[in-house]
C-alpha cells in the first residue's frame, strides 16, 4: 500500500510517539523493511484516541503540502474503508454554516458533493453542502494500526523519554511526539488546543453533521460509528488540561441536540479529551543529531493529524530511504 521504496537492507528505526502520526509512520517504515521499535508513554496516544474523526484539513498549514499529504491519506483511507475491521467507513453527511460561507475547497472534490436544499438544513443554518468522506472510529483504527505494525515485525515499548537521545542506538529516530516535542526538541512554537468529545449511544444516526464554526472555541459536529456517536466539541487554544469539563460537555450535548433531537434520548458512555499539537506550520523535516544520528520530525498537525497521517508518514519515511542511499 505504501508508495515508499523498499529499504535495501534492514535498519533499526525508533519511532517516538504512538498517536496516529507515530503508528502510521511506524507501519510505513516496517512494511518497507525497516526494523521498527516504537517508544511511547501512552499506547495508543490519548489525543488520537479522542479524535472524532472525519477526514478534512482543519486550520493547518502550509497549504500546498497539506493538500498533498491530505490527498494521499484520503486515497489510502478509501481503500481501508473496504475492510470494516479497520474502523474506517465512507459516510455521507452535511457540513453547514449559519453565515452562508463558501464550501471548503477540499470538500468540493469529494464524491457526492452538492449544495443542500433549504429543507435539508437545520433551523438557523443558511447554507450547507453534502458529500461523502472517510469517517474513522479511532479506538478501532488505532488497534488496527497496532496489529498491522506487529504483523510487519514492529515492536512497542511503553516508556517516557526525557530526550530524543534516550531513544537508544538507531539508524533513524522519528519524532512523532505531538505536544511532547515542546520539551524533547525543544520546540516552543508548539501550543495545545484542548479538545473534548462526548460519546453516546446511537439513536439511529447514519450520517454525520458538522458546522463550519470558523475560529470559534465551541464546535458542533456528530459522527456516527455503528452503535455509538461521537459528539463535539471544543477547541480551546492554549489549554492542555485533559480533565473532563462538565459544563463544556453539557454545551456539546445541547448544541448537538438542537440540530438532531434524537440525540436527546442517547445515553452518555464516555468523555474523550485530547490536546491538539498546534503549530504555525506542520513540521515534517530531517536533521542530524550531534552524534550523527538522522532525526526526522513529524509533528504539529493540530486538528488534522488523522487527515494528514499517511501523507506525512510516507514523507517522513522517504527521508530514511534518502539517508541510506547517501551512505556508502
Amino acid at each position: 500500500m505504501s508508495s515508499v521504496a523498499s529499504l535495501k537492507r534492514e535498519v533499526r528505526v525508533v519511532v517516538v510517539g504512538a498517536g496516529v502520526a507515530g503508528l502510521t509512520t511506524a507501519v510505513v517504515l516496517a512494511e518497507a523493511g525497516a526494523l521498527v521499535h516504537v517508544i511511547a508513554e501512552q499506547v495508543p496516544g490519548v489525543t488520537s484516541l479522542a479524535a472524532g474523526a472525519m477526514w478534512g484539513p482543519y486550520l493547518v498549514e502550509p497549504k500546498d503540502k497539506v493538500d498533498q499529504w491530505g490527498q494521499r491519506s484520503l486515497e489510502i483511507f478509501r481503500r481501508l474503508a473496504e475492510d470494516p475491521s479497520t474502523g474506517v467507513r465512507l459516510t455521507s453527511g452535511i457540513e453547514a454554516s449559519r453565515t452562508a460561507e463558501a464550501p471548503p475547497e477540499w470538500a468540493t472534490t469529494l464524491p457526492g458533493f452538492r449544495p443542500c436544499e433549504p429543507a435539508e438544513l437545520p433551523a438557523g443554518f443558511s447554507a450547507g453542502y453534502r458529500f461523502t468522506v472517510p469517517l474513522i472510529d479511532m479506538p478501532t483504527y488505532l488497534a488496527y494500526l497496532l496489529r498491522r505494525l506487529d504483523a510487519a515485525g514492529g515492536t512497542v515499548e511503553r516508556r517516557r523519554l526525557v530526550s530524543l537521545a534516550d531513544a537508544g542506538p538507531a539508524a533513524l529516530i522519528v519524532n512523532c511526539t505531538g505536544l511532547g516535542a515542546q520539551e524533547l526538541v525543544p520546540d516552543h512554537d508548539l501550543r495545545p488546543i484542548r479538545g473534548q468529545h462526548v460519546v453516546v449511544t446511537n439513536p439511529g444516526l447514519t450520517e454525520f453533521f458538522s458546522e463550519d464554526t470558523g475560529l470559534s472555541q465551541d464546535l458542533l459536529c456528530f459522527y456516527p460509528h455503528g452503535d455509538t456517536v461521537v459528539l463535539g466539541g471544543t477547541a480551546l487554544d492554549g489549554e492542555g488540561s485533559l480533565a473532563p469539563d462538565e459544563k463544556a460537555a453539557a454545551g456539546i450535548l445541547a448544541r448537538c441536540v438542537e440540530v438532531e433531537p434524537r440525540l436527546a434520548k442517547a445515553r452518555v458512555l464516555e468523555h474523550r479529551l485530547g490536546a491538539r499539537p498546534a503549530r504555525a506550520m506542520v513540521r515534517v523535516e530531517a536533521e542530524r543529531a550531534e552524534d550523527g544520528t538522522a532525526v526526522v520530525h513529524n509533528y504539529g498537525h493540530g486538528g488534522a493529524g488523522v487527515t494528514l497521517s499517511w501523507g506525512c508518514a510516507e514523507e517522513a519515511a522517504s527521508f530514511l530511504a534518502a539517508d541510506r542511499a547517501d551512505r556508502p
